[in-house]
Parts: C-alpha cells; structure tokens; sequence
C-alpha cells in the first residue's frame, strides 16, 4: 500500500501481516465515526481468530500453562530481570550472564505498571509488586556496586 503526501514524499507499508483477512475497509474509504466501529469489529474478528488458533494449538500441547493473571505476569517479568542480574541461568543456555542494562529496563517497567495501575490492584497483587520491586531494585543496586 503506498500513499502520496500532499508536501511530495510516499509512505510505504511493509508490514507482514495482512489485514486483508480481517476484512479491513481503508481509511479513506471510511468515515471517522464509521472507522471506530470498524476498528472494534476488527479488533473482535482478530480475537475471535486468536481463540480459535489458541484452542487448535493448546489441544496439541501435553503441557499445562498457568492461568494468565497480573501475578503471573509481574513473576514473570520478574524472572527475566534475574535472568538478566545474572541471579538465575538463563533457561535456553542454561548460563549465567548479567545484562544490568536489560534488568534496569524490565525493573522500570515493572515500577511503570505499578504506577498506571496504583488504586486498580487488590492487596494482595499491590503487596507482590511492591515486595518484587524492593527484592529487585536492591539486586540490582548490589550488581551496581561490585
């Protein structure tokens, strides 16, 4: 898809995916209160697919997955900052490396969730983000003074 800039420069779109299986209209051809409802259409066919996929693919795979909760996610998160602190081997290579850069990004971003989601939290998921902070930020600060 290519489209011409009044001011002389062309946008090309390279991306991989195609929209064309979720029946997208372009948006030129749609109006902005009409491009809305179609974004929400969109967005429901494609999680309609992803479901569909998901049971196909979780029908062929013997091992259970936990259920997807904030908790999990922040564990996990939380794992790959280790990972990355050098605490835990990395489980593809099964080594010890430390990437402090790495672990200060995953560490903000853990803080930043806290943050957009302070008030939205229940006690218990509030008290596991603070604890998984504090545990982290003092690693990494350890790290940082060797």
């Amino acid at each position: 898809m290519e489209e011409k800039d009044p001011k002389g420069f062309t946008v090309k779109d390279r991306r991989k995916v195609s929209m064309e299986d979720l029946d997208r209209e372009t948006p030129q051809a749609a109006s902005p209160g009409k491009q809305e409802e179609q974004g929400s259409g969109q967005e429901q066919k494609a999680k309609m697919k992803f479901e569909q996929a998901s049971e196909k693919c979780d029908q062929r795979s013997s091992t259970p997955l936990p259920e997807v909760s904030f908790a999990t996610f922040v564990l996990s998160m939380s794992s790959s900052a280790l990972v990355h602190l050098g605490e835990i081997p990395d489980p593809v290579s099964q080594k010890s490396e430390t990437d402090l850069v790495m672990a200060k990004q995953i560490i903000d971003t853990i803080g930043m969730l806290q943050e957009k989601t302070k008030g939205n939290l229940d006690a218990e998921e509030e008290r596991l983000v603070n604890t998984l902070l504090y545990d982290l930020r003092l690693r990494y600060v350890q790290k940082c003074n060797k």
